[in-house]
């Protein structure tokens, strides 16, 4: 049985995971300040960790980063719907996810759901996404495929690093432009085309399809 350490303080919101992941027979765990939490994910055998990003104590940022010292247990950051800076900054401080209130039951299990394959197919770390023959080093920056340095641009690292942890789910232009680029940006969303044929260019073998595959009428996505 796998067990789940949620670290919300909203009691109402923790008490409604809680009873939902122990009815899918996950065992729970539920701390309601970030000093706590950090102090269970470190003594106890975690699976997976649900974070909040606005906790008493310790905020979410600082959680995830004193965890990340220690373990590399999978985390999905809880942020708030329309901040991008904190879903940013979620990642950048070592979570493997994010997902913003309010938000579907089903969408935070088939995420979770989706960490625990890719631990179980070895292709999991605080520091590393891997997609088939690509391998992205998230600390020192480094992309390769077939153990061969693709070198990248800052918005070209990002934008593939969002379709990587984001394997078989379309990512529209919409949704990529406004984590990649922002929401008050003045740029058109045709942009992303253009940087995804860059990647493509650099990323991609003659003769073979692409790893970024075109969803018409909708994204981007890479699919296992």
């Amino acid at each position: 049985m796998k067990k789940i350490l949620i670290i919300e303080d909203e009691a109402n919101l923790s008490n409604f995971i809680r009873l939902e992941l122990e009815y899918e027979k996950y065992e729970v765990l539920v701390s309601f300040n970030g000093r706590d939490g950090v102090k269970k994910a470190l003594e106890e055998d975690i699976d997976l960790i649900l974070l909040d990003l606005m906790l008493p104590g310790l905020n979410g940022i600082e959680v995830c980063r004193r965890i990340r010292a220690v373990k590399y247990t999978p985390i999905i950051m809880i942020t708030a719907r329309d901040n991008v800076l904190d879903r940013i900054s979620g990642l950048d401080s070592g979570a493997d996810d994010y997902i913003s209130k309010p938000f579907e039951i089903e969408e935070l299990l088939a995420r979770m759901r989706a960490i625990f394959r890719r631990v179980e197919n070895g292709n999991h770390s605080s520091h590393k996404l891997i997609y088939q023959d690509l391998e992205m080093d998230l600390e020192a920056r480094i992309v390769k495929r077939d153990n061969e340095i693709i070198e990248l641009t800052k918005k070209e690292f990002n934008l593939l690093r969002l379709l990587m942890e984001n394997v078989n789910r379309v990512l529209t232009r919409e949704i990529l432009l406004e984590e990649i680029w922002g929401y008050d940006t003045s740029v058109e969303t045709n942009v992303v085309d253009v940087y995804v044929s860059y990647l493509r260019a650099k990323v991609d073998k003659k003769h073979q399809d692409s790893h970024i595959q075109t969803v018409r009428g909708a994204g981007y996505v890479l699919r296992q």
